[in-house]
């Protein structure tokens, strides 16, 4: 589906700026397959051209590792002539970035071929593809993200490694874990209330915000939406904004799956629920479980887990995340109202009913994440795909592991895929495969600290 210029035309550009008139510039973001925004600041007088004839932007940025480094082999750089594709700003994104000390806006951007079809490595155009399917079904998901990070203080320790930052609150480092503590929501209540009033001015809809696992780290949760795009759009920027407002007050915000050793990761947790008009497919009055369409959709969840990790944990780090009693599934598994599984039903009305995907890292791109969600669930309701015993207690230690939980494998049964790749595209998943693949090689080529600590002087 090609785009329509007035599409973009329409979009309320002309009283934003009239209402912002002392505007110092205008970020124009397009997220990578990483997660990463990529792209270029302008002036306010340009903004009226971007919206009119799109910004030409290298394909290659949608190439990139994680290092900014363009991935030639993906086919998107010089086999090309590092090519431009054109660029249009995402409807109803255009918004103040109220954290910079001077007057600051931003936009999202998506990418098309230059005869107007959708750009078939662009994150978000992978997504629409796959609600289209949801859509021929007469069916609607509505999904909501919980998004896990930590604070930092922007120094490291004399070793080099991060440490949590000086609470404002309390004036002390935090050394303890108190997960759900209100006293850390009072102490760090300050930071928290700022992204929450910048979140409501850029329309992000925030919901709630809890203390997690370890020192320093949080979770903030967004409300649910039956408008996929824009909430992985409000994900992506939520991240965006976390860290600007912890920049504003002398912190540092990570969303890096596993930034301690010893304390838990971080994670982006998925809520799904289906519905057919008003009605909620998932609902069975009958049976706490669900329904069996609901049942079909772990199924198909379950049975695609592993060639859809490399998604939801995209590097090395990723893979710190899964370890022994830190509610971590290592297996595919399911359950009711169980964190130990890897698809839990959580507890609540019938109207409710729904998914909570529980494996992917904070460090994806929650559009992929979705899409791979949205891929498996299709999958399962298409072919009806039965799901394996549902767990109860401590799945984790009833489950031997069985996911692929390291990068080398992972990435091997995404290269296998049978199931997923067709809702992708082969194009998306060479592209992908081989940055993963160029990244891999990379991070294998460097030296660790710990090998030099531990073999330069002994062997």
């Amino acid at each position: 589906m090609t785009y329509s210029m007035t599409q973009f035309k329409q979009d309320k550009y002309q009283p934003f700026l009239s209402s912002n008139p002392d505007l110092k510039g205008i970020d124009l973001l397009i997220p990578d397959l990483n997660g990463v925004l990529r792209g270029k600041r302008i002036q306010t007088s340009a903004l009226k051209k971007v919206y009119q004839d799109g910004l030409c932007l290298p394909a290659s940025v949608l190439a990139c590792d994680i290092t900014g480094t363009t991935v030639e082999e993906t086919g998107l750089g010089v086999e090309t002539g590092d090519s431009d594709k054109i660029c249009f700003p995402v409807q109803d994104s255009l918004t103040v970035a109220p954290w910079y000390d001077k007057s600051m806006a931003q936009t999202l951007l998506s990418m098309y071929e230059t005869n107007g079809d959708p750009f078939f490595a662009d994150p978000r155009h992978i997504l629409k593809n796959i609600l289209d399917k949801f859509k021929k079904l007469g069916l609607t998901p509505v999904v909501a993200l919980e998004l896990e990070f930590y604070l930092l203080d922007p120094r490291r320790d004399k070793s080099k490694n991060p440490q949590s930052p000086i609470s404002p609150g309390s004036g002390k480092r935090e050394n303890n874990t108190q997960v759900y503590s209100i006293d850390d929501l009072d102490n760090y209540g300050e930071f928290l209330g700022a992204v929450a009033d910048m979140a409501k001015l850029q329309g992000i809809p925030t919901d709630t915000a809890l203390a997690e696992y370890a020192p320093g780290q949080f979770e903030i949760n967004l409300k649910h939406s039956d408008d996929l795009l824009k909430a992985c759009d409000h994900g992506i920027l939520l991240k965006r904004l976390i860290k600007g407002v912890a920049k504003k007050f002398e912190m540092k915000a990570t969303f890096m799956a596993k930034p301690y050793g010893n304390q838990a990761g971080s994670g982006m947790h998925i809520h799904c629920s289906l519905l057919k008009g008003k009605k909620n497919v998932f609902s069975n009055s009958k049976d706490i479980t669900g329904s069996s369409t609901l049942h079909h959709a772990i199924g198909g969840l379950l049975k695609t887990m592993n060639e859809t990790m490399a998604l939801f944990c995209p590097n090395p780090n990723s893979y710190r995340r899964f370890q022994p009693d830190l509610y971590v599934p290592m297996a595919p598994t399911w359950g009711h109202d169980n964190r130990t599984v890897a698809v839990r039903i959580p507890s609540g009305t019938e109207k409710s009913k729904r998914i909570e995907h529980r494996v992917s890292g904070a460090d994806a791109n929650p559009y992929l994440v979705v899409s791979s969600m949205l891929a498996g669930i299709h999958y399962g309701i298409t072919e009806q795909v039965e799901p394996p015993k549902i767990s109860t207690g401590d799945a984790i230690a009833k489950h031997k592991p069985s996911l692929p939980l390291d990068w080398n494998n992972s990435l091997d049964a995404f290269l296998k895929s049978k199931i997923i790749k067709p809702y992708f595209g082969n194009g998306f998943w060479k592209v992908y495969s081989e940055i993963r693949k160029k990244e891999m090689t990379l991070f294998k080529s460097h030296v660790s600290p710990q090998e030099l600590d531990w073999y330069l002087n002994s062997v």
